[in-house]
């Protein structure tokens, strides 16, 4: 089973505008290239990779298929829409959909001021469009309440794959569990809901180890499973908490060996389905 990491991003700060990274993001406000991450992959043991978006912008998306175009390790994107506008929306899956890296669609929701951005009937009628082309959906939840957001939009579109980006950020610096664990069980009681083991470094304290993350990952894995449960490394903004290959060495010590193949590659495989890997 080829090894893939499911969630990996790269901005340019000379050619694009990303308006959510300013000075104050510190050693990631800077542009990030495959040329830095190749060797990390090499190192790792990494075949494949889920490109994310990074903006919200069609932009970001061109510029993603295009890395892909020079770089048949990054196999799939995950691109944006303007989903508060439905015809709009349509017209860019048409497009987008031509090729069949573009696997799925993203939105920072956790930038809007609203929690409840997504419960816009523009947003949900963009949203059953993604699902009828047979995309994903990428859900961002950051605080409680975008957790809440996801039985009730499982429930709404039966046929949308959605994944929680980053297990929903449990609140491992401060050594928490509720609201966000009780929150998780609820979500991943529905089929068509996946999460995925990444960006829980940021979510530690700065001096985390493994085990700071493990009961965490054990509770990922008791509620959705290892077929529902995929590893991304999130750099670069894993390089705020130790970078790529501290990460990987995380989720080597985190996994259990019986559930490596799946967790490491196979579900991402299997929600996305990559093309020439699935």
């Amino acid at each position: 089973m080829p090894v893939v990491d499911a969630h990996q991003h790269f901005w340019d700060v000379d050619a694009l505008e990303y308006a959510w990274l300013t000075p104050e993001a510190g050693p990631i406000h800077r542009t990030f290239t495959y040329q830095e991450l190749e060797p990390q992959l090499d190192a790792c043991g990494v075949d494949a990779t889920v490109l994310v978006q990074a903006e919200g912008s069609f932009a970001d998306t061109d510029s993603m298929l295009a890395l892909s175009d020079r770089h048949p390790r990054l196999a799939a994107v995950v691109g944006w829409v303007p989903l508060l506008d439905p015809a709009a929306t349509a017209d860019a899956l048409e497009r987008y959909g031509k090729d069949p890296r573009y696997v799925g669609v993203r939105h920072q929701v956790h930038d809007e001021p609203d929690p409840d951005w997504i419960g816009q009937p523009a947003v949900q009628e963009s949203l059953a469009l993604v699902a009828g082309k047979n995309l994903t959906w990428d859900q961002i939840a950051t605080i409680p309440r975008h957790l809440e957001h996801v039985p009730s939009l499982a429930e709404r579109h039966p046929g949308l794959r959605i994944v929680i980006d980053h297990l929903a950020k449990p609140p491992i610096a401060e050594h928490g569990w509720e609201p966000w664990a009780s929150l998780l069980s609820r979500a991943a009681e529905h089929p068509n809901v996946y999460a995925k083991i990444s960006g829980l470094d940021t979510a530690a304290a700065p001096d985390w180890t493994p085990d700071d993350l493990r009961r965490y990952v054990d509770h990922g894995l008791a509620v959705f499973g290892a077929d529902r449960l995929m590893w991304g490394s999130d750099w670069p903004v894993s390089v705020l908490a130790g970078g790529y290959e501290r990460a990987w060495a995380a989720i080597q010590e985190l996994l259990p060996a019986e559930h490596r193949e799946r967790v490491l590659g196979g579900t991402a495989i299997d929600f996305y389905r990559i093309p020439g890997l699935g």
